[in-house]
């Protein structure tokens, strides 16, 4: 009698159960079909210069169209790859640039969001997403049928009829295809697949735990008086940060990217620096969901094992191989050159900065947290120069209308046009439209300047659209900072680095914008990375510069121009504490290959002990100079694109410096010197070779001693 119950009732159940769940079924189809029928990455903007419009883009296009964008690809190239015609530039190469179009659309979106306006949703997205792009890739990189097609074009590149852009086109394809593996057998292949989605997952992993740890590390204190040294402006700050979590009578002090905080500079209390610079080295060091440890030890390990299976001692070696440097070698020859100057000129600055601890009557040995504090009181003692004397000359919009635009006005004859017509991400976002002298356009800039939790620390430039001739484009082009918000009565004052970070980044905006290929895989910042930041380092030469100066440097209450004296500070103590900046800078650049030249059967042991180690074994071990970038907060190199690239900011920065030598040896900033540098540098983006490149542009290989020169080291 039971079972003639029961069967039915399990029967009722089960029908009841598959009903349900195919009306949920139903329901998410429906969803998703109106999701993609009004998804605004299906079709191309029809804003000025395809800009995204994000009065129309919701967190829930995103997923959809990835999905249909890495689909579409796909089958863009099975289409190349199936192709039953004798391979040509055409039917392969240009083929490969037109495909794609949906994905990065909005993947160019999608980065930019996960990066500078992060949620759960895009972070859990980013995680999920990483390995499937990966994947994509290799179906191109590591596909044997399109490797052919490559190569045979590539055999008969100098009997073809080619441009030179499109002959570069054909060695840069070659060149990824071997550098990603093309020419492994298969079973390697289907390991290097394994260690590509692996990797990629990670490193969107790190990003994300990273961006909650320093969150989550921010520095909060009961009282004004425990911030005794901050100015006025920056306390209201930290009162009104505060209160936005809930923390009501409290005052938070947001963490920045670096290992030295700027209010480390200002804080009178020297128990409250100690707290501040802990948590800043440990904020992804506490044993929580957090912690990146694992996570970047995983990276490295998944690195070296990539390196090996094609045949490279280590990942520097396989990926300076399309670099300036080539060679990790070359690259050490280079720090040989500054790491005994750096850290001989730190060594005498941290003597002298103890002196001074020691006159103030104080009875400690200098610390990491103490250096910026004495090294400031130092600095007004030697050259009269307080940041806080100067700052009131650097308000924000100034510095980037009348003295970033200004100059890229004299140099380039470039005008702009802020345009509130364009929807934004972000209510503090600006946008402006470029126009060339003779009134014709060049493309879009955001700016987005201001610190949020939810963003990333640092700054960086970036497109949500590439310029192409082929594909008709006109650059859409991204900067995002990290300055700190004034309260809604004070204006956003910057300090001189400050001014300096809206220099550089828009140096790179600028080699993005003058981009003139016809290939996306060519254009603009498409770059090496000890190439891409000569550009934007190169701009920051401008910010000192007389004629760009005066139009900019004006206080913000009273108009005055900044006073010659203060400038005659601000120059003379340029070359003051260079010996702890370089050296800080130096140790993060080898940690970076210190972590890139490991063998797979290497013993890491802890992450401090492997930077111990790393650090006294190339000589640049200081205990109170710590890394930029320790290893566990160190997004260049486990998150980003940076790894065993790092160098890239001082090897650019001798080409910077012996350029600018080149201005000044012709008459400086002129509208003819700007256009020789924007014709033969800014605009060739990846179409010639990069020592060539400077070559022709200086009249001679890079020379260091401008640099050497400039930050005080001979």
């Amino acid at each position: 009698m039971r079972r003639s119950y029961v069967l039915p009732l399990i029967l009722s159940v089960f029908l009841l159960s598959s009903c349900e769940e195919g009306k949920q079924k139903e329901e998410e189809k429906s969803k998703t079909e109106t999701v993609m029928s009004d998804n605004p990455f299906m079709t191309k903007s029809d804003l000025p210069y395809q800009a995204p419009d994000f009065d129309k883009i919701k967190d829930e296009h995103f997923k959809p169209a990835i999905e249909a964008g890495i689909k579409a690809k796909e089958k863009e190239v099975q289409e190349i790859v199936n192709n039953s015609e004798e391979p040509t530039f055409e039917n392969t190469l240009v083929a490969l640039e037109k495909s794609g179009q949906d994905l990065n659309r909005v993947m160019r979106v999608f980065y930019m969001l996960s990066s500078a306006n992060t949620n759960d949703t895009f972070q859990s997205l980013q995680e999920e997403m990483a390995p499937k792009l990966a994947a994509l890739s290799d179906e191109i990189y590591l596909n044997d049928k399109l490797f052919e097609k490559v190569k045979s074009i590539q055999a008969q590149l100098e009997d073809l009829d080619l441009d030179a852009e499109s002959k570069r086109l054909v060695e840069y394809y070659y060149d990824q295809f071997e550098l990603s593996g093309a020419n492994l057998s298969e079973d390697k292949k289907e390991q290097m697949k394994k260690l590509n989605g692996e990797l990629a997952k990670l490193q969107s992993r790190f990003n994300n735990k990273l961006i909650e740890a320093t969150k989550n590390a921010a520095l909060v204190v009961d009282s004004e008086e425990e911030l005794k040294g901050l100015s006025n402006s920056t306390i209201k700050s930290a009162a009104k940060k505060a209160e936005e979590k809930g923390l009501e009578g409290k005052y938070e002090i947001s963490l920045q990217n670096t290992t030295q905080q700027p209010a480390l500079t200002d804080l009178e209390n020297r128990a409250v620096r100690e707290k501040l610079f802990d948590l800043s080295v440990r904020r992804a060091q506490q044993g929580d969901d957090n912690d990146t440890q694992e996570t970047l030890k995983r990276v490295a390990q998944i690195r070296a094992e990539q390196a090996e299976l094609m045949g490279y001692e280590n990942y520097a070696e396989w990926n300076l191989q399309n670099q300036m440097a080539k060679t990790p070698e070359a690259v050490q020859e280079l720090l040989g050159q500054i790491i005994p100057a750096a850290t001989n000129k730190a060594k005498e600055e941290a003597a002298e900065i103890q002196e001074l601890v020691n006159k103030s009557g104080e009875d400690f040995g200098l610390k990491a947290w103490d250096w910026n504090y004495y090294a400031e009181k130092l600095r007004k003692e030697k050259y009269d120069l307080d940041e806080e004397e100067i700052k009131p000359y650097f308000e924000l919009n100034s510095v980037l209308e009348n003295g970033v635009f200004y100059a890229a006005n004299k140099l380039y004859g470039l005008t702009f046009e802020e345009r509130e017509d364009i929807p934004t991400y972000q209510e503090d976002v600006r946008v402006f439209e470029i126009f060339e002298e003779d009134g014709s356009t060049v493309g879009l800039f955001y700016a987005d300047l201001f610190k949020r939790d939810n963003k990333a620390g640092g700054a960086w430039m970036s497109n949500f659209v590439g310029q192409s001739k082929l594909l008709n484009t006109k650059p859409v082009i991204y900067n995002v900072c990290n300055f700190s918000k004034p309260s809604d009565d004070e204006p956003a004052l910057l300090s001189f680095d400050n001014v300096i970070t809206l220099f550089h980044e828009f140096g790179h905006a600028l080699h993005g914008f003058f981009a003139d290929q016809q290939y996306p895989s060519l254009s603009g910042t498409s770059v090496a990375r000890d190439f891409v930041e000569f550009p934007s380092q190169f701009n920051e030469n401008w910010a000192l510069y007389p004629s760009i100066l005066n139009n900019y440097a004006k206080h913000y209450e009273t108009g005055e121009v900044i006073p010659e004296e203060l400038v005659a500070k601000i120059k003379n103590a340029s070359t003051f504490n260079q010996g702890y900046a370089i050296t800080e800078l130096m140790a993060a650049t080898q940690l970076d290959l210190q972590w890139h030249t490991l063998s797979t059967d290497a013993e890491v042991g802890t992450v401090d002990e492997f930077e111990e180690k790393a650090l006294k074994r190339t000589d640049v071990y200081m205990e109170q100079v710590l890394p930029r970038y320790r290893s566990s907060y160190f997004k260049h190199i486990f998150g980003g694109g940076y790894a065993a690239g790092y160098y890239a900011y001082t090897w650019t920065k001798v080409l910077d410096d012996d350029a600018y030598a080149w201005f000044e040896e012709n008459g400086g900033l002129t509208r003819e010197n700007g256009q020789r540098f924007r014709e033969m540098i800014l605009s060739t983006g990846n179409t010639l070779d990069y020592n060539k490149m400077f070559k022709d542009f200086r009249g001679s290989e890079p020379n260091i001693e401008p640099f050497l020169k400039a930050k005080g080291l001979k």
